[in-house]
């Protein structure tokens, strides 16, 4: 085959390229109207996810480990994991978690329930924090 416009006889050998970034620097896919994909948008966030798999899990009937189980956690009261033991912050909270509830959960515990129990695991990065809620949106039934 000869590929005149590139002056080669022959068509070069396909490169695969791995990229390697530091976790929380992936930056998320968006369409073309600058909105983020959601099927990208809950990849990014499985990744993004890693650093809170310290404490919590998501598969549906799990037990609780050092956090609660986040498997339906959108459309949840906060506090209601039935064998998980809350802080009374959280537990007499009256938050049921929604997408802004957990966005401003996630980037800063103790300013949203002062006297939580969650007192590591805020994620500064708004594209992350979007990202891992995608991820536990897409870990509901």
């Amino acid at each position: 085959m000869l590929i005149s416009s590139c002056g080669s006889a022959t068509a070069p050998e396909p490169v695969e390229q791995i990229i390697v970034s530091e976790p929380g620097t992936e930056k998320l896919v968006t369409n073309s109207d600058g909105s983020a994909n959601s099927q990208d948008l809950a990849a990014a966030g499985e990744a993004a996810f890693a650093i809170c798999k310290g404490c919590h899990v998501v598969e549906p009937g799990a037990a609780s480990t050092v956090g609660p189980n986040l498997h339906n956690v959108l459309g949840r009261k906060a506090g209601s994991v039935e064998g998980y033991t809350y802080s009374e912050a959280l537990a007499g909270s009256d938050i049921v978690w929604s997408e802004a509830e957990l966005d401003a959960f996630i980037a800063d515990p103790q300013g949203k329930i002062a006297g939580t129990n969650m007192v590591a695991g805020a994620v500064s990065d708004a594209d992350s924090r979007a990202a891992i809620i995608a991820y536990l949106a897409a870990q509901s039934n």
